[in-house]
């Protein structure tokens, strides 16, 4: 039994290690959320009917009262609405005193849309909307009776959209493998100014009354919420940075290019050398696969390149797998900018925008990169960003190097 034990915690603290790795990734393109990126701000009531025929087990399930509820719905991923997505509802819950001790704060409650019935419950299921969705808290408390598992499912909702009006849902509980059995009714609207909200929820530190997380869990779990809520890395930032010293990290920035939102993944460094020795560079066509994270050689260079319409011809890859492609110049404004489409089929075409200010003996470049065709642009940007910025950082400090040693002169 001990041996099994010591299985289980190393099985799921290796587990929740790696899902915090994956959250200090999704950190580099969201550096507030990495998941559940935006939300909905709900208010509203939760009625405790109790559970005369059965106890949970939990004291706060178990006693009758009525609770005021402040929660937020979102959707895991962020993809489009015209996607199915992973819906999230986490519930921050003020019990009333006959459930909990005087001093017993909030209590959070995280809920994922799964399936129902068994193994369905312990599974996470992509949905549309809420309508037919079910929703579970994936993962036990422990009870005095042992693990119960917390679910909801939608009784009505507002027409149109969740901010019209009140969704009410029926509160339920099951042993693992038990049946669903009902005890109590949430009521949830989003108010006069419908938003989001900053509030963070944590299930393992605000649990209800009478409710304990397992070991196993926390182990599961700890690591990626610690990872969420630690401030964003360094090279991430929303705002103009301040000159950098020498050998400072490369700086993330957001691009809102035309529409207000970040459109394309933009890395942004401060160069130790002057625009003219950067442009040097940039503009001498046969150096690009000494700067360019990925070109491994140069097969040719267009004459007029970098005008408009110029093409070099490199290869991606390491040898001998090298694939054979181009890049052409869309457009160019001599010393300060260069657009480029850079072709690396078959993962696609991506559109890369080089931007140089003058800073005197500094320059800032930065460099704004997107899929644009292919199966490369298939991949949700969520994923796809932090693995371009992750590539064009190293680009941005090969290209500082070479303009620092005369590169092109």
């Amino acid at each position: 039994m001990t041996q099994q034990l010591r299985a289980v915690s190393a099985v799921t603290g290796s587990a929740g290690q790696a899902f915090a790795a994956l959250f200090r990734l999704l950190k580099l393109a969201r550096p507030d959320r990495p998941i559940h990126p935006e939300g909905l701000g709900l208010a509203g009531v939760l009625t405790r009917t109790g559970n005369p025929a059965g106890p949970s087990g939990i004291d706060w399930l178990d006693s009758p009262g009525t609770d005021q509820v402040v929660a937020r719905f979102s959707r895991s991923v962020g993809l489009p609405q015209a996607l199915p997505d992973i819906l999230g509802l986490a519930l921050r819950v003020s019990p009333s005193g006959d459930a909990a001790a005087a001093d017993a704060g909030p209590a959070d409650v995280l809920f994922a849309s799964t399936g129902w019935g068994m193994p369905g419950r312990f599974l996470l299921v992509p949905r549309l909307d809420v309508a037919g969705a079910t929703m579970t808290t994936l993962m036990p408390y422990r009870g005095q009776r042992g693990p119960v598992l917390l679910g909801v499912r939608t009784r009505s909702l507002p027409p149109g959209s969740l901010a019209s009006g009140e969704w009410v849902l029926g509160l339920h509980w099951a042993s693992p493998g038990g049946p669903w059995r009902e005890c109590g009714e949430l009521r949830l609207h989003a108010g006069g100014n419908p938003a989001d909200i900053p509030l963070r929820f944590d299930p393992l530190e605000n649990q209800p009354p009478g409710a304990e997380a397992y070991g196993w869990t926390r182990r599961l779990r700890k690591p990626s919420y610690r990872a969420a809520r630690r401030p964003a890395p360094p090279a991430v930032v929303r705002a103009k940075q301040p000159a950098r010293p020498k050998n400072a990290p490369v700086t993330l920035q957001q691009s809102t290019t035309g529409t207000g939102r970040n459109t394309m993944s933009t890395v942004s460094l401060l160069f130790n050398a002057s625009s003219a020795d950067v442009w040097r560079v940039i503009s001498d066509g046969w150096l690009y696969s000494g700067w360019v994270v990925g070109a491994s050689r140069i097969r040719d260079v267009d004459a007029e390149w970098p005008q408009a319409g110029a093409q070099l011809h490199h290869s991606v890859g390491t040898w001998p797998l090298v694939i054979d492609d181009s890049t052409k110049v869309a457009a160019v404004e001599p010393g300060r900018s260069l657009e480029l489409v850079a072709r690396g089929w078959p993962m696609g075409e991506a559109k890369v925008e080089i931007t140089l200010e003058d800073r005197g003996n500094q320059c800032r470049v930065t460099i704004a990169e997107d899929a644009i065709r292919g199966p490369g642009k298939l991949m949700p940007k969520f994923l796809r960003d932090p693995l371009i910025s992750a590539r064009n950082r190293e680009t941005l400090r090969r290209l500082e190097l070479m303009a620092i040693g005369g590169a092109g002169k």
